[in-house]
């Protein structure tokens, strides 16, 4: 018997390529997208949520690091926020660089 495919998060947006790449942020390292904690939708940055959702965001309270809100562009893994801070800017499951640059904007996302 196989295993059931799982079906890839929608990530919203003006991306550019199905790593989610964005058209504010398309650099190699430019692989991951955030689940928003405001509405629970993938956006590839804050910028495109501002553009395109409609509503103001707010960042993840401090007590939700083991939500999965981040998703690997790259490999499709969705990692929980403690494993992406955590993860020296790699993601954990296939080792895709990640954009060091977007630890300024934390505090856009998480408390």
């Amino acid at each position: 018997m196989s295993e059931p495919e799982t079906k890839a998060p929608v990530v919203h947006g003006p991306t550019v390529d199905a790593q989610t790449r964005c058209i504010h942020y398309g650099t190699a390292l430019d692989v991951i997208a955030i689940r928003f904690a405001c509405c629970g939708e993938y956006y590839p940055c804050h910028l495109c949520h501002e553009e395109t959702a409609g509503h103001a965001s707010f960042p993840w309270p401090a007590g939700s690091r083991d939500e999965r809100a981040i998703l690997c562009g790259a490999c499709g893994s969705e990692l929980t926020i403690d494993e992406y801070v955590e993860s020296s800017q790699r993601c954990p499951r296939c080792g895709a660089g990640f954009n060091p640059g977007c630890a300024l904007h934390y505090d856009v996302y998480f408390e």
